[in-house]
């Protein structure tokens, strides 16, 4: 956890939430999506992204193969270094929150305490956690990555599911389960519930010029 400078001071935008909210119809938020690996967070975060697109609206996702080859490269997977992992990407979500983008992240985040920062980080108003509830025995089925075998067979440690726990949200916005589910009857769910949420402003008129 880097240490806070006393000499550094928030330089505030002079153009408002509420304006750049006017100008892309939609409040800036963050959808954090939580599972075990294989669970499907990437599929339905990055289908989400498309449909979002599609219907008029900004939106990006943070995926965690991604950041860790770029933003997160130096970082390991130590207990220290995953936690940092997740501080920094609520970071850079927190920024793209305050452009008026939906950013959409995609990341086992296996801890509550770790989902917790992340929520302090972002903001509780504009943190909307989407648990991907599929099981264990699903997710090892699939093994897309292959990660579970390599796991089993030693080569990969302390992987989560396998060798450290998966702590389930107790109250996410929205429970996903994708057994036996298309990607579709996955995403639409969550679509209807942002406009709810008023997190679409699709009816919001144009900002004045």
């Amino acid at each position: 956890m880097p240490q806070p400078v006393d000499n550094l001071f928030w330089d505030q935008s002079a153009v408002t939430p509420q304006q750049r909210e006017a100008f892309l119809r939609q409040r800036g938020s963050i959808l954090w999506f939580t599972g075990l690996s294989g669970s499907g967070k990437s599929t339905i975060a990055r289908a989400l992204e498309v449909a979002l697109i599609r219907g008029g609206h900004l939106a990006y996702v943070l995926d965690g193969d991604n950041i860790r080859q770029g933003l997160n490269a130096g970082l390991g997977f130590s207990p220290g270094d995953r936690a940092e992992n997740l501080r920094r990407v609520a970071e850079v979500a927190a920024l793209f929150a305050d452009c008026g983008v939906i950013t959409l992240t995609a990341f086992i985040s296996p801890t509550r305490e770790a989902r917790c920062q992340a929520r302090k980080i972002v903001g509780r108003t504009r943190f909307y956690e989407i648990f991907v509830s599929t099981s264990l025995e699903a997710c090892e089925a699939r093994d897309v990555k292959g990660l579970y075998q390599r796991a089993r067979a030693g080569e990969i440690p302390d992987f989560t599911g396998i060798h450290l726990p998966y702590e389930e949200p107790e109250d996410p916005f929205l429970r996903v389960d994708t057994e036996g589910r298309s990607v579709d009857d996955c995403v639409l769910p969550i679509v209807s519930r942002l406009r709810q949420e008023g997190v679409l402003l699709a009816n919001l008129p144009p900002p004045a010029p």
